[in-house]
């Protein structure tokens, strides 16, 4: 008998099928799916200004579940609870984090696979041998990893994109692969993934949107450039829905409370004549800004 199976070997009710090679996802519907691109994002660590998990939602808005992974498997529930409701008192429901695999189609008859959700806690190699299986079992033609970091740059200017190829040429647009130099930084869960699929010889690229350090909670206008670099790869512009108008709101909120204090708005001119003056920060930069993210992180929990 499989293990997590009955002894006619079906899963039990709400029990999770554990198929060799195939024991951290359930195959929903995955009919036709044709020369798909497949966007890859997670919440957490390298989603500053929930950027990349926001973009990746705006394309599977009315999107077809594919492939389920196994919550169970993958998630420490002490760090990611699930949400309980209480209707008058009385406990009514659960909903548990989730890591799902999403289809969309457009005009062109072309597939876009969306995986996304919370950045799983526990078994990062089986993860990507599961990412590098569905890979080749839907024929995905290119991989494409979003993210977004925490950066000295102002609000006031466009948001810059670092981006990174498995090999050269394959990055969209005006976003080059960077920063030079060596950049040693802990790894995320969409960067194993992103290695495990090049080495499977499958194209893939990344856009990390940098996001102003000193803005908290969601940043639109982030996700709407990772939009726009997804759109160059999958030939159609993905719907922006809100994002502008929210992003245009945020800017107004930001430019007035740097008009306010006179400490704030020195500190955005000095960023502004950074980015004018160097361009991109270099790699050491880089690691010092993510180093003050992730201790004010430490400090908010």
């Amino acid at each position: 008998m499989l293990p997590g199976h009955t002894l006619d070997g079906t899963a039990p009710p709400g029990g999770w099928p554990m198929l060799p090679g195939m024991s951290l996802y359930r195959l929903e519907d995955a009919r036709e799916i044709v020369a798909p691109a497949l966007v890859v994002a997670f919440d957490g660590w390298v989603d500053a200004g929930l950027a990349s998990t926001t973009a990746a939602a705006r394309l599977v808005e009315g999107a077809e579940l594919v492939a389920t992974f196994d919550a169970d498997a993958l998630f420490d529930y002490r760090a990611r609870r699930p949400t309980l409701e209480i209707l008058d008192g009385k406990p009514a429901s659960l909903t548990w984090p989730e890591l799902v695999l999403r289809r969309t189609r457009g005009d062109d008859g072309r597939d876009v696979l969306v995986l996304s959700g919370p950045e799983p806690d526990y078994r990062w190699r089986e993860l990507a041998n599961a990412a590098v299986e569905l890979a080749r079992r839907f024929g995905v033609v290119e991989w494409i990893s979003l993210g977004a970091i925490p950066a000295a740059v102002p609000h006031t200017r466009p948001v810059p994109i670092l981006g990174t190829a498995s090999r050269p040429g394959l990055l969209r647009g005006d976003v080059q692969a960077g920063p030079a130099g060596m950049l040693r930084v802990p790894s995320a869960v969409v960067s194993v993934l992103d290695l495990a699929v090049s080495a499977a010889g499958i194209p893939a690229v990344g856009y990390y949107a940098q996001v102003p350090h000193y803005v908290a909670g969601p940043y639109p206008a982030a996700a709407i450039e990772l939009l726009h670099a997804v759109g160059r790869h999958i030939g159609r512009e993905p719907s922006l829905g809100s994002l502008r108008e929210e992003a245009r709101e945020l800017a107004v909120r930001l430019d007035a409370a740097a008009l306010i204090d006179e400490a704030t708005r020195a500190y955005v001119e000095r960023l502004e004549a950074m980015v004018d003056e160097a361009g991109l920060p270099s790699g050491d930069e880089l690691i010092s800004q993510i180093e003050r993210f992730l201790r004010e992180g430490e400090q908010r929990a």
